[in-house]
């Protein structure tokens, strides 16, 4: 088995998000806000995940020892740069998530529930606990159970394949272009900081992590038949939260839609 053929037989869940009714529901800025008020949780786990790794794949401890494969060790590295400390619209350094929150505020959607989210993670120091006394909707806890159940187990091949594969670029590729709609038709809405941030996402996926991340999950699994089926499963698994994630989205915005008519 090889990356092709790890993306042959996932394909049904990745045309299943790329097809997913969610993006024509996105009408109005606060269906908007609804979407990233939901959304954020994903882009805040992504980091977890991205942590889990370079943890695991390179020496984050003292003493220091080298790591025994330099070339992951780079590739994750790497990532972890531009993931962390990206250049932001302004010209600071702030991780992806930092310029996404910045984003949400400056288009008027609520932080407050993310903020108070994190809060309780940091008091009670167990991310499952927070996860289950959340208000979050179901398919939004389960997403969330499932990276940490993932960091958890601690295999380092099947927390890369939900990096890589469980984490569709397509998808901000089509979001851009509903929310360069969204500029010209609600002018009084600051979406800049926004685009920038898929813009930004989908430059970085498709010309360097996207390829860096193939090459490490090459490297983790090498000649191993079990762990290429086990990023097969693990892949499916992540893609299929994804979608949960997004019917979740959607389920809000027509709750909403419904109580206002």
């Amino acid at each position: 088995m090889n990356i092709q053929t790890i993306n042959h037989r996932i394909q049904p869940q990745k045309e299943a998000l790329l097809h997913h009714s969610l993006y024509k529901n996105v009408k109005t800025v606060s269906d908007l806000h609804h979407f990233l008020e939901n959304h954020v949780y994903a882009v805040w786990d992504f980091m977890s995940l991205l942590k889990a790794l370079q943890s695991k794949l390179t020496c984050t401890t003292t003493p220091w020892f080298a790591t025994e494969n330099a070339e992951i060790r780079y590739l994750i590295n790497e990532i972890v740069l531009a993931e962390e400390t990206d250049l932001t619209l302004d010209g600071k350094h702030q991780s992806h998530f930092e310029m996404y929150v910045e984003a949400m505020t400056s288009c008027g959607a609520n932080t407050r529930e993310i903020n108070a989210f994190l809060e309780d993670v940091f008091d009670t120091q167990n991310i499952f606990v927070s996860i289950k006394k959340s208000d979050l909707h179901v398919n939004i806890k389960a997403f969330l159970d499932f990276t940490f159940r993932l960091i958890d187990e601690g295999k380092s091949h099947k927390i890369a394949a939900a990096f890589t594969f469980g984490r569709e670029d397509l998808i901000p590729s089509m979001f851009t272009e509903i929310l360069k709609g969204f500029q010209a038709n609600f002018p009084e809405t600051d979406l800049s900081k926004l685009i920038y941030y898929f813009e930004r996402h989908i430059e970085l996926d498709a010309d360097e992590h996207g390829p860096m991340a193939m090459k490490m999950i090459s490297e983790l699994c090498g000649d191993s038949p079990q762990k290429w089926a086990e990023v097969e499963e693990t892949s499916i698994l992540a893609l299929e939260k994804r979608i949960g994630l997004w019917n979740a989205i959607q389920e809000k915005i027509t709750q909403t839609e419904t109580e206002l008519v």
